[in-house]
């Protein structure tokens, strides 16, 4: 019996558009108002000093353990600044950045880190989920929200997130088959940030790639440099219109990296080396695009320090 190649045109692309000097691709660069991206720059800066903010409180014992963003604002920003006031976020654990900028107010991360319920009271409108802490649970759930949509006939999307670690779980693989079968709108946003608590990436996944998964199940599937709001954006921007269109649901891996500890229960130093760390410091998401924004001339240093002052005692106004 003769072998056969089966012909499947399915490939896995990377985008970098602003690589780790900041400097642009301008062939790639994505049309993106200058209101957003000032925006999404003081959603990143301010992602980043209330990060600070959770920790110092944790270490006072003021709040519970929680699990840092430091370094994966740009994967988390990028990624919602598409979605509307009608569609759904369906977050993990690390995803504080994106729920503040979608409405959640900062009173009610820090009550919900302190174990307070009174944290859902301050909930006033739009339709995002909480917090989902067992990995990969909320993939199933952001699935069926995204059928309701488009079993109501309904043009809102649902995006999700998870870490590397959550796409070895069962509910990632049954999750996406069942997004795919019934072509639901639902966007899967993958935070690789290299770590599954204390195991790395290359322990708990052969693939070469993350996104490749999706194709398993005739999904497209795309890698962004998680570092590149412009790259995260421009691959959300193309995944939540396919959606909202009709197309199916998509998925993003965006190759970022954990800066801090998986969460404040953990120490990193005893399973990570210093020098890593300080290679991925060098990619920081924040100050590439503060580069782009001042090369831009949309932003100067005095600006970013006005920023950064209103970002430390939550001044900062749209």
């Amino acid at each position: 019996m003769p072998r056969n190649k089966i012909d499947l045109p399915y490939v896995v692309e990377h985008i970098s558009i602003l690589n780790e000097k900041g400097e642009l691709d301008k062939a790639l660069e994505p049309k993106i108002p200058e209101e957003l991206l000032l925006k999404l720059h003081k959603a990143m800066l301010l992602g980043r000093r209330f990060d600070e903010r959770l920790l110092s409180l944790q270490r006072q014992g003021r709040i519970g353990t929680f699990a840092p963003i430091t370094g994966q604002e740009a994967s988390q920003l990028g990624a919602v600044a598409p979605l509307g006031p009608s569609d759904v976020l369906v977050p993990s654990f690390r995803e504080t950045a994106a729920q503040v900028y979608r409405g959640a107010a900062m009173e009610s991360v820090i009550l919900n880190f302190g174990g307070y319920n009174e944290a859902a009271s301050l909930v006033k409108e739009g339709n995002d989920l909480p917090v989902a802490v067992p990995v990969s649970s909320q993939v199933p759930h952001a699935v069926g929200i995204a059928w309701g949509m488009k079993y109501r006939n309904k043009k809102d999307v649902a995006m999700t997130f998870f870490g590397d670690g959550g796409t070895s779980e069962g509910d990632f693989h049954e999750g996406l088959n069942f997004a795919a079968v019934y072509q639901v709108p639902a966007i899967f946003v993958c935070q690789n940030n290299h770590w599954a608590i204390s195991v790395p990436r290359s322990r708990q996944t052969h693939s070469k790639t993350i996104a490749q998964k999706a194709l398993a199940y005739d999904m497209p599937g795309i890698q962004v440099d998680g570092n590149d709001v412009l790259a995260v954006y421009a691959a959300a921007k193309e995944a939540v219109d396919r959606a909202r269109s009709g197309g199916g649901p998509s998925f993003i891996e965006c190759v970022t990296y954990r800066m801090m500890m998986h969460t404040t229960a953990d120490d990193p130093k005893r399973y990570r080396k210093d020098e890593e760390v300080e290679e991925w410091r060098k990619r920081d998401p924040i100050a590439r695009l503060q580069k782009y924004l001042k090369d831009k001339g949309l932003i100067t240093d005095q600006k970013i320090e006005e920023i950064e002052t209103g970002a430390r005692w939550n001044r900062l106004k749209n």
